[in-house]
């Protein structure tokens, strides 16, 4: 890779990544670097206008598509056998980790029932994470009929608690969605699971969002551009749970 133009540094480096991640058999880390590192090189190509440069891309871009293509058959492979367990490390004051980026590849057309199983609930803001969650829910491929939600109760502060679940409930129904709720104070995991068999644990539920900037910053709207706090977030599939 010393060949290639300054301008493909960033490249370079993310291809460096993704074979690092590959040989620990990190395959869904690497397959991402894989597929960041390609497009940039894809952009290089089509930049360049030197022979040579154009044939030791082609070579490059050829031999990591191909060990992409097999990454991504060979963890196609592993969902379908229910032994796939991916692990995302987010840390503190990352973006890029909207609900739809953590959840949209295992949202499909067969996503018809839901379960949420978060403690924190509660709050203004919680209950606008548990808003959004949902309309990413209702949107396509999903066909999400019904939503289950399991949390504690807000003490001192259950009337604004309830009468926010109860408008969420009452939007989704126009949507043909119902969402039932259901309280426990001895509620301490959090889980969400969709009937296509898929669960995904996240550390600090769906509260992982920090308070933005302020009311007209970046990330107030977009989830992508909000930073985050640190938390790990586990995704296997029910196929798995029965084998252990």
């Amino acid at each position: 890779m010393a060949r290639l133009r300054p301008e493909s540094a960033a490249a370079v480096a993310i291809i460096t990544r993704a074979t690092e991640l590959d040989s620990e058999c990190k395959y869904s880390q690497a397959l991402v670097c894989y597929q960041e590192g390609l497009d940039l090189l894809m952009q290089e190509l089509r930049g360049t206008k030197d022979d040579a440069q154009k044939r030791l891309l082609r070579k490059k871009i050829s031999t990591y598509m191909e060990r992409a293509e097999n990454i991504k058959k060979y963890l196609d492979q592993e969902k379908e056998d229910g032994k796939y367990h991916k692990q995302i490390k987010i840390e503190e004051n990352a973006t890029g980790f909207s609900y739809e980026s953590l959840f949209q590849e295992y949202l499909n057309e067969t996503v018809t029932e839901v379960w949420v199983e978060d403690p924190y609930i509660r709050q203004s803001h919680q209950l606008y994470n548990f808003l959004r969650f949902c309309e990413m829910l209702i949107k396509k491929p999903c066909k999400v009929k019904t939503i289950h939600l399991l949390t504690s109760l807000a003490v001192g502060n259950e009337r604004m608690q309830q009468s926010g679940l109860e408008e969420i409930k009452e939007s989704l129904r126009k949507y043909g969605v119902l969402l039932e709720l259901e309280y426990s104070s001895s509620i301490h995991d959090r889980e969400i699971r969709f009937n296509n068999g898929w669960i995904i644990k996240i550390g600090r539920g769906l509260d992982y969002f920090k308070k933005p900037q302020g009311q007209f910053s970046l990330g107030y709207c977009d989830l992508d551009l909000r930073p985050c706090y640190e938390t790990t977030v586990d995704i296997f599939h029910t196929k798995h749970t029965k084998q252990i």
